[in-house]
């Protein structure tokens, strides 16, 4: 029964390709972007997360998961990354083990992104790791 009204909820564009394929997060940006109404949402999630964010001289921002969204149009400096090469990706990074030294990262963002990566726990480690002190993961939560 779930399978079916997933099946039947799904965007016609989406409803046959498996969530992790990259054409599926390429389509996905195709509808967010060319719906006014997701794309104000995401508009006005992305001005939230970066409105937590410390001010830039504290280093880079690293969005993960960006294939889907289109956050680097309002924030072109933002480090864009997923884990397959896509469209509007800056790198292809797994979360689980991030290409950044230490405290180097003044925040991370993501959206619809966490239950994606398989091991939560070491991506929160990696983030820890890589975060500045007063540096900010998700839409909340110093790292101290």
């Amino acid at each position: 029964m779930l399978a079916y009204l997933k099946k039947l909820l799904a965007h016609p564009l989406l409803r046959d390709l498996a969530i992790d394929d990259p054409r599926t997060t390429e389509l996905r940006r195709r509808v967010i972007v060319e719906k006014p109404f997701l794309r104000r949402l995401y508009r006005e999630w992305y001005d939230r997360l970066w409105a937590t964010l410390p001010p830039s001289e504290a280093g880079d921002v690293l969005e993960i998961g960006s294939g889907g969204g289109f956050l680097q149009e309002i924030h072109p400096e933002v480090i864009t990354s997923e884990c397959f090469p896509c469209a509007g990706v800056n790198r292809v990074i797994d979360a689980q083990a991030l290409p950044f030294a230490d405290q180097s990262l003044r925040g991370i963002v993501m959206v619809d992104v966490l239950h994606h990566i398989p091991n939560a726990e070491k991506f929160l480690s990696e983030a820890t790791r890589c975060l500045r002190g007063g540096g900010r993961s998700f839409a909340g939560g110093t790292v101290e």
